[in-house]
C-alpha cells in the first residue's frame, strides 16, 4: 500500500464501489463549491442592467449546448502542460490536472455551472422588488438585504440549484472522461465504469449501475418537484 487515496479505497472496495464513491464524492465537492461561486453569479445577473449581461449569460449557458466532448477537449488543452492554465499550476508546484481527481472537480465545476446559476437567477429575478426597497430605506446594508430577505425567499432557488447540481455531476460522461480517463479509484466515475462494461459485453454489471442511476435521477426529481411545492404553498398531488 503506498498511501494514495485511490490505493487505499481499493484495497476495501470493489471496482464498482470505487466508482460509486468517487462519483458521490466529486458531486459532493462540485455541488458545495458552485453553490459558493454561481450564487454571487446568479445574484449580479437577476440584478444588473450592465452590457455584459448578456455575454456572460452567454458563457454561463454555454454547457448546456455545447456538446461535452468539446468543452472536454478544450479544458484538456488548457489544462495541459501547454495549456495557460497548465502552466500557471506547473508554477505554482501543484502540477498538471488532467488525470487527476482535481482536475475532474475542475470540469465538472464548469460544466454544471448553469445548473446552478439558472435556478438562483430566476429565483432572485422574482424577488419581490418593494421587500428590498423597504429595506434599503430602513438602512440595511446590501448584505443585510441578501441575507436577511433575498436568501430566505430564495430557498427554492437554493434547493432546486443544489440537487440539479448534484444529480448532473453524478450523470457526467464525456467532460470527465476526457478530464480524468479512466483511472480505478482516482478518475473512474459511475459514467465510465457503465462504458466500461458495456464496451466489455458484461451487460449484467452495466445493467445494475445503469438501473441504480436511473433510479436515483427519478427520486431526485420526485423529490425535488413535492419539497419545492411544499416550500411554495401549494398542494401537491
Amino acid at each position: 500500500m503506498t498511501g494514495k487515496p485511490g490505493e487505499s479505497d481499493g484495497a476495501t472496495m470493489s471496482p464498482e464501489w470505487q466508482a460509486v464513491w468517487l462519483t458521490l464524492k466529486l458531486a459532493g465537492i462540485t455541488t458545495l463549491l458552485l453553490m459558493i461561486i454561481g450564487t454571487p453569479i446568479a445574484w449580479w445577473l437577476a440584478r444588473t442592467r450592465h452590457w455584459l449581461r448578456q455575454p456572460v449569460f452567454a458563457v454561463v449557458a454555454l454547457p448546456l449546448v455545447l456538446p461535452p466532448t468539446v468543452l472536454g477537449f478544450y479544458l484538456l488543452m488548457m489544462l495541459g502542460p501547454d495549456g495557460f492554465i497548465g502552466q500557471l499550476t506547473e508554477r505554482l508546484g501543484i502540477g498538471t490536472l488532467p488525470f487527476t481527481f482535481e482536475g475532474l472537480v475542475l470540469a465538472s465545476i464548469i460544466y454544471s455551472l448553469p445548473f446552478t446559476v439558472q435556478p438562483l437567477q430566476n429565483a432572485f429575478a422574482s424577488l419581490n422588488e418593494r421587500m428590498l426597497e423597504a429595506a434599503a430605506t430602513l438602512r440595511a446594508s446590501p448584505w443585510d438585504s441578501f441575507f436577511t430577505i433575498a436568501v430566505p425567499l430564495a430557498r427554492p432557488g437554493f434547493l432546486t440549484a443544489a440537487v440539479l447540481t448534484f444529480a448532473h455531476t453524478i450523470g457526467e460522461f464525456g467532460v470527465v472522461l476526457m478530464i480524468g480517463g479512466n483511472i480505478p479509484g482516482e478518475t473512474r466515475v459511475l459514467s465510465v465504469a457503465i462504458y466500461d462494461h458495456v464496451e466489455a459485453l458484461e451487460y449484467s454489471q452495466a445493467h445494475w449501475l445503469a438501473g441504480g442511476m436511473l433510479l436515483f435521477a427519478f427520486l431526485v426529481l420526485v423529490g425535488l418537484h413535492t419539497i419545492n411545492g411544499r416550500l411554495a404553498g401549494g398542494v401537491v398531488k
